[in-house]
């Protein structure tokens, strides 16, 4: 399936790994989906907002984020053709990395290659033709050089200690995005408070009107749709790398009762919080934790 990286929802099925090419334009809204993506612009220049923040991808450069926070493409330059390779979280969860390295993605991390490695130029594309067209055999072998590809690309970075979120600064493209900036800080300093959108107006000094507008604008959902979809966020963080009593999980992702956390993870997921720690659970050593189970679950 080919289709252009500007569009807003997810079209592929969850938890599948997938490559595809698609040509980059700007997106209308943010979208996300439960997968490690890893994209490589083999032209021009694009930008994202990812998680609120602005970052500039550089054609030859690989990039990896988890796309389970918001992100939208804000600005392409030049034709952009761009693979994209979806790696199910349950997949990367299971990929021999240091636990801090593992967590620097699922918190936030937009991890840009350091420097431009030739082989990818010619690697990645072979990747997208023999995935979709290629036996079943040289499939898996597809997925097992990109598992081997991103361990690479996260150790080369934790070696040289370049794990800090990107501090690269795109073209700006106004006002609308220095408030998302200063809110979404705000969000991921802040998520486990009770917060609503007029509290984190008036933390940005903005008017609570001009917050979800300029959200709205920007990522195409109002600050407390961003805010759930944060805290959710973490919440899988949680759930896949701490023995946590799950209700304590919901409680300090900010959820005000075991109820609520159940509904709205559920509804952003299809599945219960404690069905995803045992879906990542079987694919990891088991743990010993709090045996508190969540109401309702």
């Amino acid at each position: 399936m080919q289709r252009e990286h500007g569009g807003d929802e997810w079209a592929g099925p969850t938890g599948t790994f997938l490559i595809e090419r698609h040509a980059a334009t700007a997106m209308a809204s943010a979208h996300w989906h439960d997968h490690v993506e890893v994209n490589l612009l083999l032209e021009g220049r694009m930008t994202y907002l990812f998680n609120g923040r602005r970052e500039a991808v550089e054609a030859g450069r690989l990039v990896l984020f988890w796309a389970a926070i918001p992100h939208q493409t804000i600005e392409v330059t030049g034709p952009a053709p761009l693979v994209c390779i979806y790696l199910p979280l349950a997949d990367f969860l299971a990929l021999p990395l240091e636990k801090q390295d593992r967590q620097s993605i699922m918190q936030g991390q937009f991890l840009t290659e350091i420097a431009t490695e030739a082989q990818d130029a010619t690697q990645v594309p072979r990747w997208e033709r023999e995935w979709r067209s290629g036996s079943a055999a040289r499939r898996r072998l597809v997925v097992e050089e990109i598992r081997l590809r991103v361990r690479r690309l996260i150790i080369d970075h934790a070696e040289t200690e370049q794990m800090a979120p990107s501090t690269s600064v795109a073209p700006s493209v106004g006002a609308a995005i220095r408030h998302v900036e200063a809110l979404t800080e705000l969000i991921s300093d802040r998520y486990a408070e009770p917060l609503n959108v007029t509290d984190l107006a008036n933390l940005a000094s903005i008017h609570p009107s001009t917050a979800n507008t300029a959200f709205r604008n920007v990522l195409g959902l109002s600050v407390n749709q961003y805010l759930t979809r944060y805290r959710v966020a973490r919440a899988m963080q949680l759930l896949t790398d701490s023995d946590t009593a799950v209700m304590t999980i919901g409680f300090d992702c900010g959820f005000g009762s075991s109820s609520r956390f159940y509904d709205v993870f559920k509804s952003q997921t299809g599945t219960t919080p404690r069905q995803f720690r045992e879906s990542i659970g079987s694919i990891k050593p088991p743990k010993t934790g709090d045996s508190r189970k969540l109401h309702r679950e």
